[in-house]
């Protein structure tokens, strides 16, 4: 295993440069930016399929305004601090977790686990719940999946709030798995391409894919492990000690780089650029986009094209922050569009 460059020391020491070049308005906490936290009120699970079930929360207020959480990945799973950005007494706010992660069942499974079946497990949980229609929020995959919903079913969409925009395009997953971001994490790509022999360096997603199904499960284990500390070594402005052990969770890994894996040697199971070509049947949904300026996940090119598609949607490219949802600057602009959204949609 190679040694990791990332320490607490050097990260305290990148923040104390970073603070002088953006100002002290950075030194406060993520508490600062969001809503306190709160416990879920209800939770169950919704089989979606004779194979799949998928797990579901709620919290906030029962009676306030339902928005629907569209976690990343695909295989990210949901977490309790997405409920943090929005008002709790105001907002219904419901997650799940999509096909194959988290506490859905079966676990880290393939078969039958699309796109188009989330997009339909998520009109079974609309349906559940007994709600006619929602906002919509979701970000990295979460923002893909947030928007080929909304093109599917745009009577059901009161609104979209989309952060690191993902349209799943061959040149994105060039980009990020195969040589764009190597350029400006060398250091932790190293490790994520050597993992590969080098025949089969030309195509690494392909090459993982072939580990991430294979029935040896130390060799499925290790691909996860390098492919999960690659993207969490990127995901933010300033890398994130934390972030990157989350690789060290076999079971998380496991789930998270098989499904992501999954999901991108098929195109996602849909045409290429199907987003931008049905961008029509949402033009009327108010949209909100949160995208970082140092995004090196889903780099802002991404953002900039939907948005001269949606030409009524609000751009807000935030100039100290990467990808990461967590990260303050961000933060503080999504709580901002969740109150902005409803303000908007409920006049």
């Amino acid at each position: 295993m190679s040694e990791m460059l990332y320490t607490k020391k050097s990260t305290m020491g990148a923040w104390l440069i970073f603070l002088l070049y953006f100002g002290s308005d950075m030194a406060m906490r993520l508490d600062d930016v969001l809503f306190p936290e709160i416990e879920l009120i209800h939770e169950g699970d919704l089989k979606v399929s004779e194979l799949h079930t998928i797990h579901w929360e709620e919290s906030g207020n029962l009676n306030g305004h339902p928005v629907i959480v569209l976690h990343g990945g695909p295989g990210g799973g949901s977490q309790p601090i997405y409920r943090r950005y929005f008002d709790p007494e105001k907002f219904r706010i419901i997650q799940f977790d999509q096909r194959g992660c988290g506490k859905s069942t079966p676990h880290a499974e393939l078969k039958d686990n699309n796109t188009m079946a989330s997009v339909s497990d998520i009109e079974k949980l609309r349906e559940h719940l007994g709600i006619s229609e929602w906002i919509v929020f979701g970000g990295s995959w979460g923002s893909t999946l947030s928007l080929i919903y909304a093109e599917t079913h745009p009577t059901k969409v009161q609104s979209l709030i989309l952060r690191g925009i993902f349209m799943c395009r061959p040149s994105e997953l060039h980009w990020f798995y195969q040589d764009g971001a190597s350029h400006i994490f060398p250091e932790a790509f190293a490790p994520y391409r050597d993992h590969i022999p080098k025949e089969e360096q030309d195509n690494l997603i392909l090459a993982y894919y072939n580990r991430l199904t294979s029935d040896d499960m130390v060799v499925r284990k290790s691909a996860a492990f390098e492919w999960t500390r690659w993207e969490m070594s990127t995901s933010k402005l300033i890398p994130d000690t934390k972030y990157i052990e989350a690789a060290d969770d076999s079971d998380f890994a496991d789930a998270f780089a098989r499904i992501e894996s999954h999901y991108f040697i098929n195109g996602i199971f849909l045409e290429e650029n199907q987003i931008l070509r049905d961008i029509d049947k949402i033009k009327h949904i108010p949209t909100w986009i949160i995208q970082g300026r140092y995004d090196v996940v889903c780099p802002a090119r991404s953002a900039w094209e939907l948005k001269n598609e949606l030409e009524s949607a609000k751009l807000v490219i935030v100039p100290n922050a990467g990808h990461s949802v967590a990260e303050i600057p961000i933060s503080a602009e999504l709580v901002k569009a969740t109150n902005e959204c409803l303000n908007i949609i409920s006049k």
